[in-house]
């Protein structure tokens, strides 16, 4: 992949291994607390577009009912009404993602790269590819939710894109996911 540095597959797949043995307890917790508060599965499996606008599926902790519309959430009407009793809770604190290891290790994502776009978002997968961030492997986290994460405007988030796709290099990968952690811990950006 242009741009990328060596040693970045090998970087996610060490971190998701142990990132995953680590957060086992946690995860099976979090499966536990979906399954006796809310009817459905414990995971949800959202279409993504990924690396080179391939279409693979990127599985969450389910913190949405059922019947919620396969949207982006900023575009639902009133989203809070679609939440499961949990599932504040679990966006707040970024906890939903965890099941994104599974997509690391199987190589359709990355720690460090642009957020996967819905499967229905053909604006920003129009403007991503334009730019050529279409390119890159989808990742976790990236430069545009260490800016704004939910908050940001497509364009502003596809220059943040473009950005990191300039700047890529294992230094900017660890500043990110140093910024993701202190955003997470300040639960700064996240939308219902």
């Amino acid at each position: 992949m242009k741009g990328a540095y060596r040693g970045k597959r090998a970087l996610d797949v060490l971190a998701a291994g142990a990132g995953a043995v680590a957060a086992l307890p946690a995860m099976s917790a979090i499966a536990v607390a979906i399954k006796l508060t809310s009817k459905g599965p414990v995971l949800y499996w959202s279409e993504r577009v990924g690396q080179d606008n391939r279409i693979f599926r990127m599985p969450k902790f389910r913190t949405m009912r059922t019947d919620t519309p396969a949207v982006a959430t900023h575009l639902l009407d009133d989203p809070a009404r679609f939440l499961t009793p949990i599932g504040g809770f679990l966006r707040k604190t970024s906890l939903d993602e965890l099941p994104q290891i599974w997509s690391i290790l199987t190589g359709d994502m990355t720690l460090v790269g642009p957020r996967p776009a819905l499967f229905n978002q053909d604006d920003l997968v129009a403007m991503r590819t334009e730019r050529g961030v279409h390119a890159l492997v989808p990742g976790l986290t990236g430069l545009a939710q260490v800016s704004g994460r939910d908050e940001l405007p497509i364009p502003e988030k596809v220059a943040y894109d473009a950005e990191y796709q300039r700047a890529i290099s294992f230094a900017t990968d660890l500043k990110i996911i140093a910024r993701t952690i202190i955003k997470v811990l300040r639960r700064d950006g996240v939308a219902h």
